[in-house]
């Protein structure tokens, strides 16, 4: 019986496949639908990521008439980070990943968190829409996967500080504190301050708050209402330490394979869904800050005196790890000159 089971799931990853590629048995071609995975509720007023692939969904399907629809999969349904990596990167699929996700393939990733590195939405942009180092990124990043970075898609502005435990005006404010860090660049700017970071994925976020396994985290406004975290975080600090995106990852195969016309078609619509993407983020910033004051939080500012306190300590923290992690210097050297920091 468990072989028969075990053949017959077999048979539907196989016809899955198949169908996933717009082919049918005889290899004909036929219209394709094609998974889309990603993290977050399906929310698009709280998620500008399902807000993304939305806009996505409805731009390639009229774009190619039907002939190449996506399938939603939000909240991780799919799997967590790295899994839904492994499955863009062998299954014709498409995946909206973090930095947990594209770093254990890419590390040089993390170049582009440098703190500081960015003084508003208009200088992050050009960064990736123009900048030399994304470009060389791209390329290594199919090299080493055989998947396609599409787009770099916005995720809530830029990351602030929460804790339950004081205000945080100055980096000292750290000392002491516990924080839930996405990934292991989060945790040495913690260590940066005076505090301690530990790895948590972001559907464990709210319980390890609530349990005080972490006394903190770090997010764009955004995701602290999408997570609900406002009911276990007291304290707001607008910081806007990093700007928070995430990726649009292809399966090169496929994506390489589609036709001219679907190819232009996915283009144009992963364009436009960004455009219209970061048009509603931008527009979304105070007013959600207003949302998290109104539930409770204690919002605040930091001078630009405290800015640069913050950005004296964590830059060159930041850069010391990303040698430490044996990043050659050209792609910090790249990156830091796309952003007209060197």
């Amino acid at each position: 019986m468990t072989k028969q089971l075990s053949v017959k799931n077999v048979l539907i990853l196989l016809k899955g496949l198949v169908l996933g590629a717009g082919l049918t048995v005889a290899g004909t071609l036929q219209a394709q639908t094609i998974n889309l995975s990603y993290n977050g509720a399906p929310d698009p007023d709280k998620n500008a990521v399902h807000l993304f692939a939305s806009n996505l969904k409805k731009l390639v399907e009229e774009k190619t008439d039907g002939d190449l629809t996506l399938n939603l999969y939000p909240n991780s349904m799919l799997g967590e980070e790295q899994e839904r990596m492994e499955q863009v990167m062998n299954t014709p699929s498409l995946n909206i990943a973090s930095f947990a996700g594209i770093a254990p393939q890419f590390p040089e990733i993390f170049v582009s968190a440098t703190p500081f590195m960015f003084d508003g939405f208009d200088s992050a942009r050009a960064f990736f829409d123009t900048g030399e180092y994304w470009k060389a990124s791209q390329e290594e990043f199919y090299k080493r996967t055989g998947t396609r970075i599409l787009a770099v898609v916005e995720e809530g502005g830029f990351l602030a500080f929460t804790n339950s435990k004081r205000p945080i005006h100055k980096p000292a404010d750290f000392e002491g504190l516990r924080f839930r860090a996405m990934d292991k660049s989060q945790v040495a700017l913690y260590e940066s301050f005076g505090a301690s970071g530990t790895p948590i994925p972001w559907t464990e976020v709210y319980m390890a708050l609530r349990t005080g396994v972490a006394d903190g985290q770090m997010n764009p406004p955004m995701y602290i209402i999408l997570g609900s975290l406002f009911e276990v975080q007291k304290y707001l600090t607008l910081a806007n330490i990093q700007y928070s995106d995430q990726f649009l990852v292809a399966n090169g195969e496929w994506f390489d394979n589609l036709s001219e016309r679907e190819r232009k078609a996915l283009e144009e619509a992963v364009a436009e869904a960004n455009a219209l993407n970061r048009q509603a983020v931008e527009s979304q910033v105070e007013a959600r800050i207003q949302f998290l004051a109104d539930k409770g939080m204690e919002v605040y500012r930091p001078t630009a005196e405290e800015l640069d306190e913050f950005r004296r300590i964590s830059r060159p923290s930041y850069l010391q790890w990303l040698e430490e992690q044996g990043i050659d210097q050209k792609w910090i050297d790249l990156a830091l000159k796309d952003a007209g920091l060197k």
